[in-house]
């Protein structure tokens, strides 16, 4: 990836340096076709490049988090530090008996 980059880079170099000395070309030319030509769009191809990568690490930090808040919680001898939602051992609740009546068409 990296390499389209730098190449890219270098043509955009060598535009901005034939803009700047060309007879009819000025030094803002040359800034200008460096900056829309070159770094602009080169960053945002080297932004969305990155993403996957960066998703990855955000991941992985945050998985590292989550095993490190287990193990603390596990230490203090906590007795949800197995993440499990209903982790108490109590039963679940009943149903009541007296439920909302099934909705029928009038006759």
């Amino acid at each position: 990836m990296y390499l389209v980059v730098i190449a890219w880079m270098y043509v955009v170099l060598m535009m901005s340096i034939a803009e700047a000395t060309n007879t009819t070309g000025t030094l803002l030319g040359a800034i200008v076709t460096f900056v829309l030509y070159g770094l602009l769009p080169l960053s945002l191809v080297v932004y969305l490049m990155n993403t996957p990568s960066r998703k990855r690490a955000i991941r992985a930090r945050e998985a590292a988090e989550d095993a490190e808040r287990r193990q603390q919680q596990a230490e203090a001898g906590d007795i949800s530090a197995s993440g499990d939602p209903d982790a108490g051992g109590h039963a679940a609740g009943a149903a009541e008996p007296d439920g909302v009546a099934p909705v029928r068409k009038e006759t």
